[in-house]
């Protein structure tokens, strides 16, 4: 039913296709005795294509306003502070002409962590008043993964009912704003980008504080000679030998430079031959240079983070998905990155390509662990299954913290 229609969501007879959850969720005769919980309550949008569309449109109680997203594929998010925890037995929702094909109605108590109250792979618009609901949570996200043409999203309305009591509708004086929310933003944003290196160094370096490893350095057994630096340069793998090579075009009286020629030579191997035995201190004494930290960190951007995080957003992804190819190209390099990504295109397509986003993150980690046990060394997959895994089945495609993680065998939490 299109834009104007109504209809009440139940399990069974015509709409059987549709995939809910709770299953039990049902038509609710006695729904009139409940509360309307987001009246004025304050909303928040993944994007806001203009500032006459902007999220507070839908929970204003007013007809003729409304929420628009940002054109383009992928995921977008509106949220919904509730205030107090409430119990929600019922969401209507209200979609616009750019309505949502795929879409789940979700609840958190922190903004991080959500549960699935209901969620769909066949949206057709108009309204859908869902009841039934066992859901509960301060928070409530309307979480659109597919959408029905190329112009993003759009609700009119977003109403949540359980039985109260609702809290104060809070004064603002804020006016309305199209800028990406911080919890929303890209990788590239400074606090998500340092929310990504303290995960990766939770793996390459068993600590959060990245910034005290310029001077790691030891051969681990994996065939890649040694490793070192903040995100685990190789002397087998050519990414050190880069390094080293602009450390001394920044400063050619460096204690590393010496060993260049020993670098070209062991590169593809897992050799020390010419590196033995004083390449270990002259690194650990040039880590204490500002040059040579700052040339690690150029290095860590320019040879995977930049690069990843550019063919994650070209494929639609949030920062979530952006992390998990910059991870995989830490590990596996850029070239890597591209044959895990290709193979789990085969299995699911990309939010650009029209997939949903939380389908293709877990074929992608799929294929990520099945690259991983391809080495011996690297067969531990815990920096995929028991970090991006867990951020994925909480819905936390934005890496908003609290984030809590295990890296073999430690765990880890950065907090809000």
């Amino acid at each position: 039913m299109r834009a104007g229609g109504r209809r009440s969501m139940a399990l069974g007879g015509g709409i059987a296709a549709i995939l809910c959850v709770p299953p039990a969720i049902s038509v609710a005769a006695g729904a009139s005795g409940d509360v309307l919980l987001s009246r004025g309550r304050p909303a928040l949008a993944s994007s806001t294509l203009s500032v006459a569309w902007p999220a507070s449109a839908t929970v204003d109680g007013r007809a003729g306003t409304r929420w628009a997203s940002g054109a383009g594929a992928g995921t977008q998010w509106l949220r919904v502070d509730l205030g107090p925890a409430q119990q929600v037995t019922r969401v209507r929702l209200h979609w616009a002409g750019a309505y949502a094909t795929g879409y789940r109605v979700q609840f958190s108590d922190d903004g991080a962590a959500w549960t699935d109250a209901y969620r769909t792979g066949s949206g057709n618009g108009g309204v859908d008043d869902l009841r039934g609901l066992t859901a509960h949570g301060r928070y409530l996200r309307v979480l659109a993964t597919q959408q029905a043409g190329a112009s993003g999203y759009s609700l009119w309305d977003v109403r949540a009912y359980g039985p109260g009591p609702a809290g104060p509708a809070p004064e603002s004086g804020a006016r309305p704003s199209a800028a990406t929310p911080a919890i929303a933003a890209a990788l590239t944003a400074s606090a998500k980008k340092e929310t990504a290196l303290q995960l990766v160094s939770s793996a390459e370096n068993s600590t959060l504080n990245w910034r005290g490893e310029y001077g790691y350095i030891e051969d681990i057994g994996d065939g890649r000679g040694y490793t070192a630096g903040i995100v685990g340069f190789c002397s087998g793998t050519g990414d050190m030998l880069d390094l080293v090579t602009d450390y001394t075009r920044r400063k050619p009286s460096n204690r590393l430079a010496r060993y260049l020629p020993a670098l070209r030579a062991v590169d593809g191997t897992d050799s020390h031959r010419g590196l033995d035995p004083g390449f270990v201190a002259a690194w650990r004494a040039a880590a204490k240079d500002p040059v040579f930290q700052a040339a690690q960190r150029d290095a860590r951007d320019r040879m995977y983070f930049t690069p990843a995080v550019r063919l994650a957003r070209a494929d639609g992804l949030r920062a979530l998905g952006q992390f998990a190819y910059y991870d995989a190209a830490v590990m596996h390099g850029v070239s890597g990155l591209r044959t895990i990504r290709e193979r789990a295109v085969r299995a699911r397509p990309t939010p650009a390509q029209g997939g949903d986003e939380i389908a293709y993150l877990g074929a992608f980690l799929d294929s990520r662990d099945t690259e991983m046990r391809r080495e011996a060394a690297h067969g531990d997959t815990t920096r995929v299954d028991t970090a991006q895994r867990v951020f994925l089945r909480a819905g936390n495609l934005d890496l908003v913290a609290p984030l809590t993680w295990h890296v073999y065998g430690d765990e880890y939490t950065i907090e809000r």
